[in-house]
C-alpha cells in the first residue's frame, strides 16, 4: 500500500465491483459494474470535484494562500472541500439547506468547516430539497463570497468538476473493466459526473450509450414537467438546467421513484454489503430497469455515490 503525506492524496482510484447478487435477485440479464465512490476519505464521489476545484484554482492563480473558500452544498461536496481545505490551509464555509440530512453538517463541522444552514421555502418538506430551496442557498453563498472576499468553489459552474470525472473517474472505469462497458447511467446532481464520464467514455467508444436517471416527479431531462416541489433522493434531481451536463451526450432518461430508490439502496446493503445512500439506490435501480429492458445482456457502469452513514437520521434504513 502507498504511503501518503496528506489525506486528500487518498481521493480517487476507488475499486470497482460487479453487483452480481442484486442483478440475479431481479432476474436481470447483464452486468452492473459499480465504482465504489463511498470509499473516498469523505465517503462520496464529491471528494474528486472538491480536489479538482481547489487545485485548478491554485494553478490558475485564482486562490491565494489562506483565502477563504465558500460553496453551496447538499453536504457531500462540502465534506470533500472541508477535507481538502484542511489539508491545504484554507478556511472553508459551507452553505447547506436545512432540508439535507444533519449528519453531513456535523461531519463538515468536525472537519473544521463553518456551516451556514439556510431555511427551506415555506411548505417544503425536510429531506426534500427542491431547486427553489437550492436557489436560496445559492443566494447566501454569493453573499458570503462577497462579504469575505472568498473563492467561490462553484460545483454547478466550474469546469474543474467535470474534468475530475472526465480525466479520472471515467478513465479508472475503463481500465478496471478492460473497456468492457456498453452503457453508463447516472443520477444527476450538479451534472459533472454525467458530463465528465459520458464525454470520456464516448471518446473511448462512440457507440456506448449514456443514460440520465431522474426522480419520477422531476424528470425535466426527459421533457416532463416537475409534478411536485421536492423528492427524497438527496443530492440531485433539482429540476434545473445544469451547465456542466452536455445534453447531446444523453441517449435516454430513466425515471426512479423515491420508493424504488429507497428499496434498491436497502437491497444493496442486504445483498451486496454496500451501505450507500439514496442516489446510489437510484443509479442501480435505473441500471436494473435497463437490464430488464432495452439494455438486456449489456454491461452497465455507474457510481455508488456516498455512504449510508450520511442518512441515518432519515427514513432510508428504518
Amino acid at each position: 500500500m502507498q504511503l501518503i503525506s496528506a489525506i486528500h492524496e487518498a481521493i480517487g482510484n476507488t475499486p470497482m465491483a460487479r453487483l452480481s447478487r442484486i442483478t440475479r435477485a431481479h432476474g436481470a440479464q447483464g452486468n452492473i459494474f459499480a465504482k465504489l465512490e463511498y470509499l473516498n476519505p469523505g465517503f462520496s464521489k464529491k471528494d474528486r470535484v472538491a480536489l479538482a476545484m481547489i487545485e485548478e484554482a491554485e494553478r490558475a492563480g485564482l486562490l491565494r494562500p489562506g483565502q477563504p473558500v465558500v460553496e453551496l452544498t447538499s453536504g457531500n461536496t462540502g465534506t470533500g472541500l472541508a477535507i481538502v481545505c484542511a489539508c491545504k490551509g484554507y478556511p472553508f464555509i459551507a452553505c447547506m439547506s436545512k432540508g439535507n440530512s444533519m449528519e453531513r453538517a456535523r461531519m463538515m463541522r468536525a472537519l473544521g468547516a463553518e456551516v451556514v444552514l439556510v431555511n427551506q421555502l415555506p411548505g417544503s418538506a425536510k429531506g426534500q430539497v427542491s431547486g427553489a430551496d437550492l436557489a436560496k442557498v445559492e443566494e447566501r453563498a454569493r453573499e458570503i463570497a462577497r462579504a469575505r472576499n472568498a473563492f467561490r468553489a462553484d460545483q454547478f459552474q466550474l469546469a474543474a468538476c467535470a474534468h475530475a470525472h472526465e480525466r479520472h473517474t471515467a478513465q479508472e472505469m475503463w481500465e478496471q473493466t478492460g473497456g468492457n462497458i456498453d452503457v453508463f447511467v447516472d443520477f444527476v446532481g450538479s451534472g459533472s459526473t454525467f458530463g465528465g464520464c459520458a464525454k470520456a467514455l464516448k471518446a473511448h467508444n462512440p457507440a456506448l450509450r449514456c443514460y440520465v436517471a431522474e426522480p419520477a416527479a422531476a424528470a425535466v431531462y426527459a421533457g416532463q414537467a416537475a409534478t411536485q416541489r421536492g423528492h427524497k433522493i438527496q443530492g440531485g434531481g433539482y429540476a434545473m438546467d445544469l451547465p456542466l451536463l452536455d445534453k447531446s451526450l444523453i441517449d435516454g432518461c430513466i425515471q426512479v421513484t423515491d420508493e424504488e430508490a429507497i428499496q434498491t439502496a436497502r437491497e444493496l446493503a442486504r445483498l451486496e454489503g454496500a451501505f450507500v445512500g439514496f442516489s446510489s439506490g437510484a443509479n442501480v435501480c435505473a441500471a436494473l430497469k435497463l437490464l430488464t429492458g432495452e439494455a438486456r445482456g449489456k454491461n452497465i457502469a455507474l457510481t455508488l455515490n456516498d455512504s449510508g452513514l450520511k442518512y441515518l437520521s432519515t427514513d432510508l434504513f428504518e
